[in-house]
């Protein structure tokens, strides 16, 4: 059954800056407007809401970011209004404190409820579990890995019918290396400050710079392949603080503590990824607190990079050890360290063919295509259903 004629889409997330959520968001949106309806996003805003207007959606600005009870009443009553005046036909909720506000509108009037379990939340009272389990009061529920998926099931006690595993998508198009000029992977090494004559091993952790991602795990296994004599490798860490000044400088002085300041080097917020995989040799992902997909495991694969990640949450099922990359323990420095040496002295023409067994399974299991076709299946589920 495809999508009615006149099938209007919003979707409800707190900001469009940057991140796996937020890009499915976009993703999804433009899906829906080349099916032939209307997608409408109700957010804060952010630096992604020009790629949404590109594809043909719209920004419907509100402070549904908040976790005030007060706005996010008034963010009922501002959905409520909007839904009756597009004539919404689904809500989808990508977070929990926005949901509160579109759940209630969701109900006000009478139109369908999903939403996504994009993390792990995790409770210690009953007071948390009620708050995440506001995710699994609609008609269906969308998780986005079975690692995802096992959890929600544990936690929230759903019926497995009102639950589908919808894995993240890829933009295999933008993440192909044949559509990366190296003009642009030039022009992000001269940004970057990478020589051309710099031949180390260039080792990339891309993500916003916050405690969880593992950047002083890095740090710390850096400083111990450095005590060992190498100098044959470089870190470059792309991401912006968001506002965590506090971590970022504590990052830097560990880099300096360390004696790491040419080795390791924070390069800022990067807008151009897949030119920024072409330009690293390993892609990595240490992160403390698991992920539940792990996108930032699954580009650098479609881009035929090998991949060392944390052997926690969703990148397990990512991430094929020995295969097309490997997993290491969390939190480690000592794992950290050895995992990366492997990396590195495996040399390039191996990790050119481990990187190539990666980028086809993840063309075959990861795009954003099959992620949108089944989303909108899922919203034709849904409807057909109310029915």
């Amino acid at each position: 059954m495809p999508l009615p004629p006149d099938f209007t889409l919003l979707q409800v997330i707190p900001e469009l800056e940057t991140g796996g959520a937020e890009q499915s968001t976009i993703d999804v949106a433009q899906a829906v407007v080349r099916a032939g309806g209307t997608a409408l996003v109700a957010t804060r805003g952010g630096r992604m809401v020009a790629r949404l207007e590109a594809d043909g959606g719209r920004m419907a600005q509100m402070p549904v970011q908040t976790k005030n009870p007060l706005v996010i009443l008034g963010n009922a009553a501002r959905l409520v209004a909007l839904i009756r005046q597009e004539k919404v036909s689904i809500v989808h909720a990508r977070s929990r404190a926005p949901a509160f506000s579109a759940l209630w509108a969701a109900k006000a009037t009478d139109t369908p409820f999903v939403a996504t379990y994009h993390g792990v939340y995790k409770a210690q009272s009953a007071l948390k579990r009620w708050y995440n389990a506001v995710m699994t009061r609609g008609d269906l529920v969308i998780a986005n890995s079975d690692y995802t998926r096992d959890h929600v099931l544990a936690e929230h006690q759903l019926d497995p019918a009102k639950l589908v595993t919808i894995p993240r998508g890829v933009d295999l198009d933008r993440f192909d290396p044949a559509f990366v000029t190296p003009n642009r992977v030039e022009t992000l090494r001269a940004a970057w400050g990478v020589a051309g004559d710099d031949h180390r091993t260039r080792i990339l952790l891309a993500g916003r710079l916050t405690r969880i991602k593992g950047h002083l795990t890095v740090v710390e296994a850096a400083r111990t392949l450095a005590a060992d004599g190498r100098r044959d490798f470089l870190v470059l860490f792309a991401g912006d603080d968001q506002g965590r000044t506090g971590y970022s400088a504590e990052l830097q002085a560990a880099i300096g503590a360390a004696g790491l300041t040419d080795t390791v080097r924070l390069v800022g917020h990067c807008d151009d990824m897949p030119a920024a995989y072409m330009l690293a040799d390993i892609a990595i992902l240490p992160t403390s607190v698991p992920e539940s997909f792990g996108r930032a495991a699954v580009e650098p694969q479609a881009m035929g990079r090998p991949v060392i990640a944390s052997a926690h949450g969703g990148v397990t099922e990512t991430v094929v050890d020995g295969v097309t990359g490997w997993l290491a323990p969390v939190d480690d420095p000592a794992a950290w360290a050895a995992a990366l040496a492997r990396a590195i002295d495996l040399g390039p023409a191996r990790r050119m063919e481990m990187g190539e067994v990666g980028r086809r399974r993840a063309r075959q299991l990861y795009s954003v295509d099959a992620m949108c076709a089944q989303t909108l299946a899922a919203y034709e589920w849904v409807l057909e259903a109310r029915r």
